[in-house]
C-alpha cells in the first residue's frame, strides 16, 4: 500500500492520497476519474512511501494532512 503526493502541473497545487496500486491511480488521477482532483490535470508524482497494510497507509495520509505533516513534506520537497 501507498501514500503518494501529487502536484498539479496546471495549478501547483498538492494532493495526498493512499491507494494500493499506485501506477493505476496516477493514471485515474490523470485522466479525471477522481473528482478532488479532476481541476488539477495533469498530476505529477513528487512523493511515494509504501507500508505493508493499508491502515498504515492510511495513518501516514492522516498525519501528512495536519499542519505538521505538511511542513515535514515542504521540508521534503523544497
Amino acid at each position: 500500500f501507498y501514500v503518494y503526493v501529487l502536484r498539479s502541473e496546471k495549478t501547483g497545487r498538492f494532493y495526498t492520497g493512499s491507494c494500493a496500486d499506485l501506477e493505476d491511480r496516477l493514471r485515474r488521477h490523470n485522466a479525471g476519474q477522481s473528482p478532488a482532483t479532476r481541476h488539477g490535470v495533469p498530476w505529477r508524482l513528487v512523493h511515494w512511501e509504501g507500508f505493508p497494510t493499508r491502515a498504515e497507509a492510511v495513518r501516514r495520509e492522516r498525519e501528512l494532512k495536519t499542519g505538521r505533516g505538511r511542513d515535514e513534506l515542504r521540508g521534503m520537497l523544497g
